[in-house]
């Protein structure tokens, strides 16, 4: 007989749910079902794809020196593209760290800094390589989120144990 994994106990009606992660599901709120391999592949992953992202900025950046443009053009593509990769680093390693919906300014805008979101993707694949070294990406706000909800509802609940309902079998109703 094969085992069967550990069925997770149900949840009462209108306990909190833990919100999935890409790539992990709900398996960030235990580390349970393939958590730690999954963080490796999500590691290797995004450094692949940093390393692919930064070989095409080089075959840009060399297209670009071919042409015979100056000295002065290359080093302002190459200042660009260190300036938009540290954007993305900031705004990712934020989103990652804090959560969407904390970010201000330049950071929070999608669709006018696009371009500068594309060209500094190696950056921000970087910034999700190291924070998958420490925690799967965006589990510290999902965490964060998640134990907030679980006190409010146990807090809720507690005050319920103390305050039975007043109209609860066995209870007598106030007359007025």
């Amino acid at each position: 007989m094969s085992e069967q994994p550990p069925t997770p106990a149900p949840t009462p009606a209108g306990a909190p749910e833990p919100e999935p992660l890409r790539w992990f599901g709900t398996s960030w709120l235990n580390r349970d079902n393939g958590y730690w391999p999954r963080r490796v592949a999500v590691s290797v992953g995004a450094l692949v794809a940093a390393a692919a992202a930064v070989l095409l900025l080089r075959f840009g950046v060399e297209g670009i020196a071919l042409s015979d443009n100056g000295t002065f053009l290359n080093g302002l593509l190459t200042a660009a593209i260190a300036v938009c990769s540290m954007m993305a680093v900031r705004r990712t390693w934020k989103v990652l760290t804090e959560g969407k919906d904390q970010l201000t300014g330049w950071m929070a805008e999608d669709r006018s800094l696009g371009a500068v979101w594309l060209i500094g993707g190696a950056g921000s694949l970087l910034a999700y390589f190291a924070r998958s070294l420490v925690e799967a990406p965006g589990e510290a706000v999902n965490r964060a989120a998640y134990e907030r909800a679980v006190a409010q509802y146990e807090k809720r609940q507690a005050g319920r144990s103390r305050r039975p309902d007043a109209k609860a079998p066995g209870r007598a109703g106030r007359k007025r």
